[in-house]
């Protein structure tokens, strides 16, 4: 449950730093810059808990695939 939240907080986050780009008439590229590097973190981090719950549906269908 907590990668889930986790990846809830995540995505939510990165759609706001979208629309925060979008609704941008003059981009402010130092705060841009910070934007950007605040979404490529949560993008890794978002990436790596998918790749958890891959694994974790796999491990989960091989036990069930023994049983």
């Amino acid at each position: 449950m907590k990668q889930q939240k986790g990846l809830n907080q995540n995505l939510k986050s990165i759609s706001k730093i979208v629309e925060w780009f979008e609704n941008q008439e003059e981009l402010d590229i130092e705060e841009g810059l910070k934007k950007a590097k605040e979404a490529t973190e949560l993008i890794k981090e978002t990436k790596k808990l998918l790749k958890d719950a891959q694994n974790e549906f796999e491990e989960i269908k091989k036990e069930m695939d023994k049983a």
